[in-house]
Order: C-alpha cells, then structure tokens, then sequence
C-alpha cells in the first residue's frame, strides 16, 4: 500500500465525520501509540459491517481512544443498540468520556475500565457482534471466553491479525505479542466451531462467524 494508493481510496470512500477528525487528531497530539488508533479507512469499514450485521449488542475489548467504538456506534440501527467498550488503562478514562460526549452517537457506547476477563463475567445476555483489539498476547484466552457469549450466527471481528508481518517470520523470532497472534490465528483456522477469513487491511483484520448451530 503506496501513501498515493492509500490517499486515492481515502478520497473514494465515505468521508471521515468531524468528531472523528478531532479525535484521530487529539489522539496523535494527546495519546502514546497513536498508531493504534483504527482511523478512516477502518473505521468507515466497521461502521459498514456494523450496518450489515444489523447487531443489537456489541462488544469492544480495547478502547483505546474510543475511536473504533464510535465507529461501532455509528451503523447501530437506532438508541436502543448499544456498545459495551472494555479498557484496561484507567489513565485513558477521561479523554475517552470526552470524546463520547462530543459524538452525537457517544450515547449508545458504554465504558467499562478494568481487565477484560474480568468484567466479561458481568454479562450474561449473548453479544451479536465482537470487536477484539486489545492486549495481543491474551487474544487466544479473550476468545475461549468470548466465544461462549456470541449468540449462534454473530460476528467475531479481530484487529491486528498479520501484526505487521510478523506472523510469517521464524519462530524463534517471534517476541511475546507475535506468539500470542500466531497463536490465535492457529486457533481460530482450526476451529470447527467458526468459518473465518483474514483481510489485509492496515495490520490484519480477521472477521470470524460462529456457526448456526453452536452455542
């Protein structure tokens, strides 16, 4: 992907909203690792898949700046959806309410900060569609526990799944972060449980269907 390439799809797709422009910017002016902000390009698709899904619960595990949540947010059908967004870092809270409040859709996203495996317990009605971006070392442990709380026909959706390439490298290569995405791209593809497919977006985005009849 060429920096021409990637301003001409920039220019042919749905254009970025406002508060998404001053969050992307605030993230890089404000935030550490900026680069982990989802952006326009994959914000516009999760918005479309959300809209095509059709979901009335979404999971988000990793906020991060809430970027990806507000995307989330934006092709719910209406306010009675609703995204439930997992973060870690408490030192992120109030610049992700911040920006919850700008978003004519920040409503429909509710945060939760604490570990992921942790608040997972307190939810016991079924997510139609989950969005894992968070620590890559626990994707593998995220989704065993996800999975059993994805209705029959939802959607797994898993961000950074070629981790800058570092997947295909050597095995003794691999640092703490690439073993756990090997790892759980290893898991998924043999999973009967699942019909899967990796798209190679920005760092790898995996989008995974729990089949009809599992539940």
């Amino acid at each position: 992907m060429t920096d021409d390439l990637e301003r001409y799809i920039l220019d042919h797709i749905d254009s970025e909203p406002d508060n998404l422009q001053r969050l992307d910017r605030d993230t890089h002016l404000r935030l550490l690792y900026p680069r982990m902000c989802s952006g326009h390009l994959q914000g516009r698709l999760l918005k479309m898949l959300v809209t095509m899904i059709a979901p009335r619960r979404v999971l988000e595990l990793g906020t991060y700046s809430a970027y990806a949540a507000l995307c989330l947010a934006e092709g719910l059908a209406d306010d009675q959806c609703r995204v439930d967004t997992i973060e870690l870092d408490d030192e992120l809270e109030d610049f992700i309410t911040e920006h919850l409040a700008q978003s004519p859709v920040g409503h429909r996203v509710h945060l939760h900060i604490g570990d992921a495996l942790e608040i997972l317990e307190q939810f016991d009605q079924p997510f139609d569609l989950i969005y894992i971006d968070a620590n890559k070392r626990d994707y593998v442990a995220y989704y065993e526990h996800v999975l059993p709380r994805l209705r029959p026909g939802g959607f797994i959706i898993a961000d950074n799944t070629l981790w800058d390439g570092k997947v295909t490298d050597p095995v003794e290569h691999h640092d703490a972060q690439t073993r756990g995405i090997c790892a759980f791209n290893d898991l998924v593809a043999d999973d009967l449980r699942v019909q899967r497919v990796i798209l190679p977006l920005r760092d790898g985005l995996t989008i995974i269907r729990k089949l009809d009849n599992q539940q």
